[in-house]
């Protein structure tokens, strides 16, 4: 899926943007020493994505049965939701956006950007989250759905097949019916009416993702973007030691609690040793309907339809160093373009 391009060189203090089929080889492009061990960090800090919710998949819960029109003949596959156990509490409800691919017994999921599956480049994938709001189950009074549909009634089974062939018919651009006709009735309905939305915001984010600096210095800012009410803030390890890096807000007060738009810091003793930390921002909330879920097994590509109260989290890192280059890199995938796309900001006095 992603291809090797040539990367810039990196010099100093501005950011840059590369595209590259590991993050390992921008990282050798940097050709830096201290950064050894801190691009070990950013490297796993990409491959986790921008924060949010966790959670391996328990199968199809509730669903029908559906037709795909190929060249190669009919075939009949399950259509309807699937359920996810969320790592640290909660239950997922998912439809699958990625229908010739299967779905990997136990396959761990992300929340994950658009951009970084199919829905990044499909201009209908704004009419797949309509859809989902204005289906089963964040619609769960059946008569009321059925009579906007036009038919006589809707089983739970029958709402979840038509929601997901309607779903399919934009997310994948395939031709394919509910085997139920009153199933088929409520995928033409939703097809007809469905209307653009823009990405829901991830249920948990911190931005930017990594920074640098020199010892004795604040490092940050890191912004918390959460729909939570409140999140709680995991220092790095050995915080409570003497000497020991501290995450503080603006004024340098520690902080052990955030809300949406907080600002934290990492606070560095002028004689640490070059090193690299890690803080986690964990919130409990529900994920907003339509955020993507991926996962690294190349499991079927999901999207959220319905969450209990779940936990959430997103991690940043901070690289520190006395003297030569300090990059701060992370990456994400860009399915449009076909790349890895890395970010690096060197804070350093060095290339």
């Amino acid at each position: 899926m992603f291809s090797s391009l040539a990367a810039p060189s990196l010099s100093g203090r501005g950011a840059v943007r590369l595209a590259a089929g590991a993050l390992a080889s921008a990282l050798a492009v940097a050709g830096v020493v201290t950064g050894a061990a801190p691009a070990a960090a950013a490297q796993d800090q990409g491959a986790r994505g921008q924060g949010g919710a966790t959670a391996t998949i328990g199968g199809l819960k509730t669903h029908g049965t559906a037709v795909i029109h190929g060249e190669d003949g009919d075939q009949q596959v399950p259509a309807g939701l699937f359920e996810m156990s969320v790592e640290g509490g909660g239950t997922l409800q998912t439809y699958c956006v990625d229908i010739q691919n299967p779905t990997q017994k136990d396959a761990k999921y992300r929340e994950t950007p658009w951009s970084a599956t199919s829905l990044g480049t499909n201009k209908d994938a704004g009419r797949v989250r309509w859809i989902l709001q204005n289906s089963y189950p964040q619609v769960n009074d059946l008569a009321a759905l059925a009579k906007k549909a036009g038919v006589r009634g809707l089983t739970e089974e029958e709402a979840a097949a038509g929601t997901q062939v309607a779903i399919w018919r934009y997310s994948d651009d395939t031709d394919v019916e509910a085997v139920a006709p009153r199933a088929e009735r409520l995928a033409d309905y939703l097809e007809k009416n469905a209307r653009g939305l823009a990405e829901p915001a991830a249920s948990i984010a911190l931005d930017p993702p990594a920074v640098s600096g020199r010892p004795g210095e604040r490092l940050g800012p890191v912004t918390v973007h959460t729909n939570a009410g409140g999140a709680m803030v995991t220092p790095p390890v050995g915080a409570a030691t003497k000497d020991a890096v501290r995450i503080v807000d603006k004024k340098g007060e520690p902080v052990t609690k955030v809300t949406d738009g907080t600002q934290l810091f990492f606070d560095v003793p002028e004689d640490a040793e070059d090193g690299t930390a890690e803080l986690t921002v964990q919130a409990s909330t529900t994920v907003p309907v339509g955020r993507a879920f991926a996962s690294d097994s190349r499991s079927q590509t999901q999207i959220l339809a319905g969450s209990s109260e779940s936990t959430v989290a997103a991690t940043t890192t901070a690289t520190w160093a006395a003297t030569g280059a300090i990059p701060a890199l992370s990456a994400e995938k860009n399915c449009a373009e076909g790349t890895l796309d890395v970010t690096a900001l060197n804070k350093g006095d060095e290339p």
